[in-house]
């Protein structure tokens, strides 16, 4: 990799997904979060819980291993960290707004993976907290035969799911938490996101369905443009409480 951070070559009746084991708790635990798509508001949810841990006194900070358009993520999670150094945050960037394998493809210059396993370690080894923000979903190819999931599973972290709150994300949901479990790792929680602020039916209804359906703990439901999050059912989920 270049000093600029460039990339080197390279029936009526819901049921529920089968239960998981309860994650740690939330304080100096590391996670990886990911979204049910594309511009699900990952960046937004992982900023608010970068602001709260630290407001709580835990030298915590984010990490994008791998970025692609423009860099406004790693600089609003640098930002949220403290203000640390772009390129510990965000060691990999290219500069065509797709996926990391086809920018990787476009430039000429493959991602690879062990720098973005490596980066995490460095900031781990530093940090009490470390918040893994992956690209796109759960699946987004990164290198060949290397994808967002295999990056989750490489660094073995407990997943936090963000939700767009919208016609469709029952089924986007359901597909992410399931496709976590296969990887074998803990689906910690769900945050929902609501996109704008107007709401229809399906929005109103995925908060309740969304937690009966999966199991899983509803960390906090972001309304437009809040500007906190409610950590609470992590940290009683990471500890056994109900």
């Amino acid at each position: 990799m270049n000093p600029t951070g460039q990339a080197t070559k390279q029936n009526s009746t819901l049921t529920r997904l089968d239960p998981r084991a309860s994650a740690p708790h939330l304080s100096g635990m590391n996670y990886f979060i990911t979204g049910t798509d594309t511009n699900a508001g990952k960046t937004y949810a992982t900023c608010l819980m970068l602001e709260e841990l630290r407001r709580q006194g835990i030298n915590a900070v984010g990490y994008k291993p791998v970025s692609c358009g423009d860099r406004d993520d790693a600089t609003r999670l640098a930002a949220a960290s403290g203000g640390l150094p772009i390129e510990e945050i965000n060691p990999v960037h290219l500069n065509t707004p797709v996926a990391p394998l086809v920018a990787g493809m476009l430039e000429n210059h493959s991602v690879d993976p062990q720098i973005l396993i490596d980066g995490y370690h460095q900031l781990a080894a530093k940090h009490t907290q470390v918040l893994v923000e992956g690209a796109g979903g759960w699946e987004v190819p990164i290198a060949p035969n290397f994808r967002v999931s295999d990056l989750a599973k490489a660094l073995n972290l407990p997943v936090i799911l963000v939700v767009a709150n919208r016609l469709g994300a029952l089924n986007h949901t359901l597909l992410s938490v399931d496709a976590i479990h296969a990887k074998g790792l803990h689906c910690a929680g769900i945050i929902l996101n609501q996109l704008d602020d107007e709401l229809d039916t399906a929005m109103i209804t995925n908060k309740g369905l969304i937690e009966e359906l999966t199991g899983l703990p509803l960390i906090d439901h972001l309304i437009h443009q809040q500007n906190f999050i409610n950590l609470e059912a992590l940290e009683n989920a990471g500890s056994g409480n109900s």
